[in-house]
C-alpha cells in the first residue's frame, strides 16, 4: 500500500505516541523526515532521534520528550501543506505560530528550518507544519 502523505504519517505517529506516553516511536526513514526530526530536536520538542537499519529499510527511532509531570512537551502538531494543497510563503509573510511561542517548519532551498531562521535568512518556502 502506498502512502500519499508520509510527513502527515510521521506527525501522527509522534502525536499518538505522545498521547499515550510512549517512550519512543518508530517512523520509516527518508531524507526529509530525518531533517524534520533534526529540527524538532534542535527546537526541544523531542529528546532525541536515531536512524536505524531494519532489514533493508531504514527507520527513525524518535525518543519523545515529557515534562516532570509526564505531560508531553508537544501540545499540538498540525500539518499545513498537504499533497493536494501546497502552502508556500515568502519570508516576510511567514506568520508567527502562537505569537512566537510555537514554530512553523519551512522547507526552503537552503534546507528545512524554522520560521524564525527563515525570516532571519530572508528565504521563503513551503510551510510543512506548525508545532507548539
Amino acid at each position: 500500500m502506498t502512502m500519499t502523505d508520509p510527513i502527515a504519517d510521521m506527525l501522527t505517529r509522534i502525536r499518538n505516541g505522545a498521547m499515550v506516553s510512549h517512550e519512543s516511536v518508530e517512523v520509516p526513514a527518508s531524507k526529509l523526515k530525518i531533517e524534520l526530526a533534526r529540527v524538532l530536536k534542535e527546537e526541544g520538542y523531542i529528546a532525541d532521534y536515531e536512524v536505524k537499519e531494519v532489514g533493508k529499510f531504514k527507520v527513525i527511532n524518535i525518543t519523545l520528550k515529557y515534562d516532570e509531570n509526564r505531560k508531553s512537551v508537544i501540545t499540538k502538531l498540525q500539518r499545513v501543506s498537504k499533497p493536494g494543497l501546497k502552502t508556500y510563503s515568502k519570508a516576510k509573510n511567514l506568520e508567527k505560530v502562537l505569537g512566537g511561542l510555537g514554530v512553523a517548519i519551512v522547507s526552503t532551498n537552503k534546507g528545512l528550518m524554522t520560521d524564525r531562521k527563515a525570516r532571519k535568512e530572508n528565504v521563503g518556502g513551503e510551510v510543512l507544519c506548525y508545532v507548539y
